[in-house]
């Protein structure tokens, strides 16, 4: 079985991957280096994805400078930065990067119908739909129509009306759930970088709502968060 897994560097494609692979699939990775901020995380990727054992992993080249709304790849605005996870709203951020995961997910269904994979996993969860319109369920299943009417998969005998199928395993949990669902699987998160805003030695900022959310889902798990950060207080 062949897996499409769209990584970052953070802790939810590392527990999408490790879900993945729990399931036997093999694991055709794809990491974007799409002019974000947070170039560290392409390094961290790296280290990281060894421990998966992919039969592929690809870096993709992809300029979304010209999104110039998004702080995550317009480095002339200011990443949002809140006090505690308290003050964060259900408003989008400036941290929304202009329908990105549409963009993702499109390079992964280019790449499954060239490898004949028909299982795409994303790590959308819980916790980011409030703020992100394309990290929940709903987005995803829409994104499953379109794929299975816009590829030629659409020709081929099945005996399921869908023949490419996105996988979101962490839609239902919040990064709580999450982080308890990697320890469960073994998983070592030091390697991995959640931070919109990190600083040029990869210390987290601890104050952009990817920081906080992830902070706070650790703490409700009883466990300490052992990547470098520069400001807790």
């Amino acid at each position: 079985m062949k897996a499409i897994i769209l990584v970052s560097g953070g802790l939810d494609s590392t527990t999408v991957m490790g879900i993945v692979k729990s399931l036997g699939y093999d694991l055709y990775c794809l990491t974007f280096n799409y002019s974000q901020r947070n170039k560290i995380e392409l390094e961290l990727i790296k280290q990281n994805i060894v421990n998966f054992n992919p039969v592929d992993h690809r870096i993709i080249n992809v300029d979304l400078s010209f999104l110039n709304t998004s702080s995550l790849v317009n480095k002339d605005l200011d990443v949002q930065k809140y006090k505690n996870k308290s003050e964060i709203t259900k408003d989008i951020p400036n941290t929304y990067v202009p329908a990105r995961n549409t963009i993702f997910l499109s390079y992964a269904l280019s790449y499954a119908e060239n490898i004949g994979a028909k299982d795409i996993f994303i790590g959308i969860h819980k916790s980011d739909s409030p703020n992100y319109p394309d990290c929940t369920k709903e987005f995803a299943l829409e994104f499953e129509n379109l794929a299975n009417i816009g590829t030629s998969f659409v020709n081929q005998a099945d005996d399921s009306d869908k023949k490419i199928k996105i996988h979101a395993p962490l839609i239902e949990m919040t990064k709580a759930d999450i982080v308890r669902r990697g320890i469960e699987l073994g998983l070592n998160y030091e390697k991995t970088i959640s931070c919109y805003d990190p600083n040029e030695i990869g210390e987290s900022c601890g104050k952009c709502i990817s920081c906080l959310i992830r902070l706070d889902a650790f703490r409700n798990n009883n466990i300490d968060d052992l990547i470098p950060y520069v400001n807790l207080n």
